[in-house]
């Protein structure tokens, strides 16, 4: 073992660019995909914390069936809670915000229709939702927000998608920079490769240093970006919190602390199972 990992420690230092290059992309690509998994963690509670407070409001005409509509819109499977409001109960809401809203209402009445008070499942329901809804006879008006609600789940979802895709990207370059770089240290020891096979070393025996190789390459990359990530994120966190307290944001070490193992992982299994394909592959070809 100790002569395998001396030689994985010459081919790294005998091709420097290749090495190098393949840590600074597998460095970038373990960042990103940190970046993307703690903004995707912090979105989901967001987003959570958004469905807890997204009321769809179906404001009735006088006269309609409003316990007939409750059980109606109860069945719709988007809704995870629903009640009914009489006009009463609005009136007296209205009044502990407004105490001059009971004077107004007893010179022209009540101007408050009853109202379906809806919470859906996600967030991404409340068009759906509000759509159904309206379409029932009896509802005169819906509300749900969307000046704020569509716009916000959209850009989410965007961001979102558009942090995964890059980090495919990333994650396939840095496959091609391991393939390249086993590639090359294969190629520069060819004539010592040949002799060993004469002497009857096995395949594993020579893939061995590159494995060990890619590895390493793979554990620097996770303690690199890690050392990178962590006080990044943590000071980034401590600043939106102090500037959006509302926003949700993860600190907890719970949360954080499998996810960033899981990032760290990731990285070592890249090189390990990168540097066992290219072995594999360029091995043949030798031969």
């Amino acid at each position: 073992m100790n002569y395998h990992f001396r030689q994985a420690l010459l081919a790294m230092r005998g091709n420097v660019t290749a090495t190098l290059a393949t840590l600074m992309t597998m460095t970038l690509t373990l960042l990103m995909l940190g970046f993307v998994l703690l903004l995707t963690l912090n979105v989901n509670r967001t987003l959570s914390q958004l469905e807890s407070q997204v009321e769809v409001a179906a404001f009735l005409q006088p006269g309609a069936p409003g316990e007939a509509l409750l059980t109606q819109v109860r069945a719709l499977p988007q809704v995870r809670e629903a009640s009914l409001v009489t006009s009463e109960q609005v009136l007296a809401e209205m009044t502990q915000d407004s105490p001059y809203t009971r004077d107004a209402a007893a010179l022209v009445g009540n101007p408050f229709p009853d109202t379906l008070r809806l919470r859906v499942s996600r967030v991404q329901d409340s068009r759906t939702v509000a759509a159904a809804v309206s379409a029932l006879p009896g509802v005169d008006d819906v509300e749900y927000g969307a000046g704020y609600v569509d716009p916000t789940v959209k850009t989410l979802t965007a961001v979102r998608g558009a942090g995964y895709a890059l980090v495919g990207l990333l994650l396939l370059g840095t496959l091609f920079n391991i393939l390249n770089a086993v590639r090359v240290a294969m190629y520069a020891r060819r004539d010592e490769i040949s002799v060993m096979r004469l002497l009857g070393a096995t395949r594993g025996f020579i893939r061995m240093p590159h494995v060990i190789e890619g590895l390493l390459v793979g554990l620097l990359a996770a303690g690199v970006s890690l050392a990178i990530l962590v006080p990044s994120y943590l000071g980034l966190a401590r600043r939106v919190q102090q500037l959006a307290p509302v926003f949700p944001v993860v600190q907890d070490a719970g949360t954080l602390v499998p996810l960033l193992g899981g990032v760290a992982l990731l990285g070592v299994l890249i090189g390990l199972l990168g540097s066992l394909f290219a072995t594999r592959r360029y091995l043949l070809e030798l031969e």
